[in-house]
């Protein structure tokens, strides 16, 4: 089922998926959708805008909060509508129809859909346009895929060392001895690692080693700064949306952001402290100019013996977000939140401090392409935000964005 924080800043659904029967989406057929149909939040996000692309599902079932837009093939590209709709005038002609009042939403969904009028030009055309944007989204999502990999190998990483024990299990069963490597595990880490477990306040640990706390490996920074005192100045803001849409701040004039803010610095980890039950953590890398988040984000920093990678990995860790659940306050589902001063205290790992310095080495070798592949991404979508308007008015021809991709590459 597609709901409305599964639409990304590109053509490619993303997040978690609920599910329903093949029996309930036969019963629903209104609300079944394929490769091609367009997909609108009429409550909520108005103004985005989402296309089923091929996949291994035949179709997905939308959301009560969507409606769907099935395009005629004979006279339009779907792609190019769906850029269309993600271009300033497509999303105007969505939010012309919305109430501002309470929950943003359109009175009469379908009804206010149709009556949208969309210039195209031929279907060649059209077909290019898509296939010029389209080949940054795609670019872009192969850069999100990869990443995904590169940090779900991180973080095993980190729990088979510091949460499951792994190799020192490996070295009391004999299946690691001296002069041999294990996979991941090079020969020369072979005197690491302890060889018999201990019984502790936290439970079963390596001999030697301690049970480490979230403050024992970074600082929480603090500060505010309200943007809108310096509206002319450029800011990068790393705020929730920006993170669901796609991990990549939005850069924005001071104007534009209206409430006090924290400060990010370089190599920081940003921890959301609403609804740990949706983790939103953002490995930032190089912030940028002025870099800024929301006050729903918590900004941590490393500390000897951990760095960044280190960080990022402990506080993604299931075992991290188990403990944040286990903290919140508030009875809603949408309005849980932790206390910032006791994440400090949460404790999940063991480890020595000989050992985080070399893990956090050998996780940097993972995280590195991770921050490379979010800030080539954040170029393209910046290109693909420029030629849209562009592309889809016609005050730029294909040949000429054909070359400026070209020249990207």
């Amino acid at each position: 089922m597609i709901r409305g924080n599964n639409i990304s800043d590109t053509k490619a659904f993303t997040g978690e998926f609920v599910h329903v029967s093949e029996e309930t989406a036969d019963e629903l057929r209104a609300c079944n959708v394929f490769p091609g149909d367009l997909v609108f939040p009429h409550r909520g996000a108005i103004g985005q805008v989402g296309i089923v692309t091929e996949s291994e599902h035949p179709r997905f079932m939308l959301s009560t909060s969507l409606m769907k837009l099935t395009c005629r093939s004979e006279l339009v590209e779907p792609l190019f509508v769906f850029y269309f709709f993600r271009s300033a005038a497509g999303r105007n002609a969505l939010l012309e129809h919305a109430s501002t009042v309470g929950t943003p939403g359109i009175g009469q969904p379908l009804a206010s859909l149709r009556s949208i009028r969309v210039p195209v030009p031929s279907l060649s055309e059209q077909r290019a346009i898509a296939h010029i944007l389209g080949t940054l989204d795609d670019k872009i999502e192969l850069n999100r895929k990869q990443n995904e990999t590169l940090e779900e190998i991180a973080r095993a990483l980190f729990k088979a060392w510091f949460v499951d024990f792994e190799p020192v299990r490996a070295k009391m069963e004999g299946r690691w001895q001296r002069g041999q490597s294990l996979p991941g595990l090079p020969e020369n880490l072979y005197d690491l690692f302890p060889d018999r477990m201990i019984q502790s306040e936290s439970g079963e640990i390596p001999d030697g080693w301690l049970a480490f706390a979230l403050s024992d490996v970074a600082q929480q920074e603090k500060g505010a700064v309200n943007p809108f005192d310096s509206p002319q100045d450029i800011f990068a803001h790393y705020s929730l949306p920006a993170f669901d849409a796609a991990q990549m701040p939005v850069i924005e004039m001071g104007v534009e952001i209206k409430s006090n803010k924290t400060p990010v610095p370089d190599g920081a980890v940003l921890v959301s402290k609403l609804n740990p039950h949706i983790p939103r953590i953002w490995q930032v890398g190089y912030a940028g100019v002025n870099a800024v988040c929301s006050t729903e984000f918590i900004v941590w920093v490393p500390t000897v013996p951990a760095n960044s990678a280190f960080l990022y990995c402990l506080a993604s860790s299931a075992e991290f977000n188990s403990a944040m659940r286990q903290l919140v306050t508030g009875t809603s589902n949408s309005h849980q939140r932790v206390k910032p001063g006791q994440l400090g205290d949460i404790r999940v790992f063991s480890a020595s401090r000989p050992a985080i310095v070399e893990c956090s080495r050998l996780l940097t070798a993972l995280i590195e392409p991770v921050l490379q592949n979010r800030q080539e991404s954040r170029t393209l979508a910046q290109l693909r935000d420029t030629l849209l308007p562009k592309l889809v008015s016609g005050e730029l021809r294909v040949p000429d964005a054909e070359r400026i991709v070209r020249g990207m590459s």
